[in-house]
């Protein structure tokens, strides 16, 4: 559980090499942190489960108020996926079909946005899976306990 925090804090101070970051909660295995410019708030993780060896993936859920953004999901995927292949989350019993290139994914919209950040206030786990360039699977698996504490924490640091 240390070496999980531990590992947030660095993906948070890493997240932005150019602004300083301040911890804002964390809860489970979720961080979150917003830019001391107020330029950007964030809720982050990183899975449980993952075949990623020197990649760091990672969940997030991130607002930028001087843009007018809010609760955008991100993904960054342990391996880069297949060209063409569909990365899709899972959330309990509830499946979204995200839009994603080399490592990276994103819902495909702001409602698909508000939908996903919704299932994960009240979720248990998430799964992102899609085939990597290679063809054998990718799925990273995150759990949600501390999700909704960490969402609201970074979203009420970016009302300000």
């Amino acid at each position: 559980m240390r070496r999980a925090l531990i590992l947030i804090l660095l993906i948070g101070v890493a997240a932005s090499a150019h602004a300083q970051q301040r911890a804002l909660a964390i809860a489970g295995q979720w961080g979150a942190f917003a830019r001391e410019d107020g330029a950007s708030c964030y809720a982050i993780a990183q899975p449980y489960r993952s075949r990623a060896r020197d990649e760091k993936p990672f969940a997030s859920v991130g607002w930028w108020p001087k843009r007018n953004l809010g609760g955008q999901v991100h993904f960054r995927l342990s391996r880069p996926k297949r060209d063409g292949s569909a990365v899709l989350l899972r959330i309990d019993g509830r499946t979204f079909q995200l839009r994603g290139g080399g490592r990276d994914a994103w819902a495909p919209d702001a409602r698909a946005d508000a939908a996903i950040v919704a299932a994960m206030r009240g979720g248990i786990e998430m799964r992102v899976e899609t085939r990597a360039a290679n063809g054998t699977r990718i799925r990273d698996v995150y759990q949600l306990r501390g999700a909704a504490t960490a969402l609201d924490a970074a979203a009420v640091a970016c009302s300000r």
